[in-house]
């Protein structure tokens, strides 16, 4: 392996995602990222009991992929990137899919070529119905209208120059709700972008905590964004999802 050119370093917090993270995977196989093979993948599991550290070592063989011990998703992002050695990381959640090809290098070359601390993508719902995808629609758009206040990015796709992200200081692990965008809003404005195409996921999110209580936390991320202390306080956020 020619470690001078490594780029990247991907980092994919999970608990007990037996069931999607092979779609993950899967997809991480199809892009035409010509760097993929030199490429880190660390799973950050955080106590899975469901096979997930075996079934992600099983793609060992196609991606260079290495199970770390995480916790909650700043947590085990965190870990991922203490190990990164590359200029860029990007963190993934394990319900994502990739199902545009071309999305990681697209990605990488817009990072490279506008020198961005901060990049992300559109969210889509695969398999949801019109609600969902209307949810999906107004994040996406708070996206792009965040470019001209405070960069708002989730950590469903988040690439990061990994100095500005140590600079930063990494994800809050102290946050309890919205510890991505506790992060992306430290970003110029100038220097985040959101990069054309979508990465897909699933409405797990909805159903497990439903729609109204998806949208009110949505709407105090908003109108919290100036009260970092209003993120460190108990939303309810990890009693009730999946």
């Amino acid at each position: 392996m020619n470690t001078c050119q490594e780029q990247l370093t991907i980092v994919i917090p999970a608990k007990n995602e037996s069931r999607l993270l092979p779609t993950l995977l899967e997809s991480l196989c199809r892009q035409d990222y010509p760097l993929l093979q030199s490429t880190r993948i660390f799973v950050a599991d955080a106590g899975s009991t469901d096979g997930t550290q075996r079934l992600a070592m099983s793609y060992a063989d196609r991606l260079n992929v290495e199970v770390i011990s995480g916790g909650l998703p700043s947590v085990g992002r965190n870990a991922g990137a203490k190990r990164a050695k590359t200029p860029y990381v990007l963190f993934i959640d394990a319900d994502m899919e990739l199902k545009d090809p071309t999305l990681l290098r697209r990605s990488m070359e817009l990072a490279q070529r506008r020198k961005l601390h901060c990049l992300t993508t559109n969210i889509w719902c695969s398999n949801g119905a019109l609600r969902d995808q209307m949810l999906y629609i107004g994040n996406n758009l708070a996206q792009y209208g965040s470019m001209l206040v405070r960069p708002f990015s989730t950590g469903m796709f988040m690439l990061f120059d990994r100095q500005k992200f140590e600079q930063f200081g990494g994800f809050h692990e102290g946050a309890l709700y919205a510890e991505d965008y506790l992060l992306s809003k430290k970003v110029a404005n100038w220097r985040f972008r959101v990069v054309r195409g979508c990465i897909h996921t699933t409405n797990r999110r909805f159903r497990s905590m439903g729609y109204l209580k998806i949208v009110g936390l949505f709407l105090n991320t908003m109108f919290h964004s100036w009260s970092d202390s209003y993120f460190l306080r108990d939303q309810g956020y990890w009693r009730q999802k999946v």
